[in-house]
């Protein structure tokens, strides 16, 4: 699962920088890391940022996705162990995991109410 995710993810990010540069050819050479991140070019920060990005067909919406595939894959992994120690009649290891998950997904929470 995790080798899947992670390779998921980078044709993903790698579909989405094919499609900045084709729309953007400037980037290949004319363009700083100075410009590349400031307010004119905004990259996605919330899920409807990524939902709008996509729907209008920009690379960095894309790549936001493949990034969001990266972060989310060790989540899932750890997701699927639950009910795999669920299946295998091991209640030390589901508290285990679901307290791992549950640590996880809060942090996610936690991390975008801290800012």
């Amino acid at each position: 699962m995790l080798r899947i995710g992670v390779v998921l993810s980078i044709i993903v990010i790698a579909a989405g920088l094919t499609v900045s540069f084709i729309h953007h050819p400037e980037y290949l050479s004319h363009f700083t890391y100075q410009n590349l991140t400031n307010a004119h070019y905004p990259f996605p920060d919330t899920f409807a940022g990524v939902i709008h990005s996509l729907a209008n067909r920009q690379g960095r919406g894309i790549i936001v996705l493949g990034l969001t595939l990266l972060i989310l894959t060790p989540v899932m992994r750890v997701a699927v162990s639950v009910f795999a120690f669920v299946y295998e009649k091991d209640p030390a290891m589901v508290a285990v995991t679901s307290f791992v998950l549950i640590a996880l997904v809060g942090s996610f929470f936690l991390g975008k109410a801290g800012g």
